[in-house]
């Protein structure tokens, strides 16, 4: 979340959109599928983007393998998906433990459902109506086989900084506009910024 304004800055027309497949690095040019999935992709309204280009952008992106969706309005879609990442992104990484071990677990698997309640009240402050059930994501990741890492453990085992200001940073910030308090999200994206300092200043 965020990313869109950061392109409208130098591009004319800017997609917003979101992916659920997830994958692993094989080795160069090569990932591997750990979680299939549909994309989903939509106009960012501030760029008055046609939907013409979205459908046009959807069937190039389907042909090359991966189904992609064209939406008038994909800001549930990224809504969703935003949910679902900032709360099992961040616990995992903390943890070390993979989708499926987190979710099982009972301490985490019930962070997961708490913090999905804090976007959740802050994405229907916005009036945002999902394009799903973050919930039922989690379910998702958790039944694919293998054991699958999410991208901020990934990041977090390499020591490379971590997508979290664009995750729990995100609706942090949304809440403070809206009025709606995040105090998990906040202690999370505090912990991983802590975490990600330490690689470069530990003392």
């Amino acid at each position: 979340m965020g990313n869109e304004e950061i392109l409208a800055e130098r591009v004319k027309y800017v997609i917003r959109g979101t992916t659920f497949p997830a994958g692993h690095p094989i080795g160069p040019g090569h990932i591997g599928y750990d979680i299939k999935g549909d994309t989903w992709i939509g106009p960012f309204e501030p760029t008055n983007t046609s939907m013409n280009k979205v459908e046009e952008l959807a069937g190039w992106i389907t042909r090359s393998g991966m189904n992609t969706i064209a939406l008038k309005d994909a800001r549930g879609a990224q809504w969703t998906k935003l949910i679902f990442n900032a709360s099992t992104n961040p616990v995992g990484a903390l943890a070390l433990l993979h989708h499926g071990a987190a979710t099982r677990f009972g301490p985490t698997g019930q962070l997961f459902n708490d913090l999905i309640s804090e976007g959740e009240a802050v994405a229907k402050k916005l009036g945002i109506e999902l394009h799903g059930d973050p919930r039922e994501l989690v379910r998702q990741g958790a039944s694919a086989p293998g054991k699958h890492r999410a991208s901020m453990l990934q990041d977090v085992l390499a020591k490379r900084q971590t997508e979290v200001d664009f995750m729990n940073g995100a609706i942090v910030q949304w809440g403070e506009k809206v009025g709606v308090p995040t105090p998990l999200n906040k202690a999370l994206w505090g912990l991983i910024k802590g975490l990600e300092h330490s690689w470069t200043d530990p003392d």
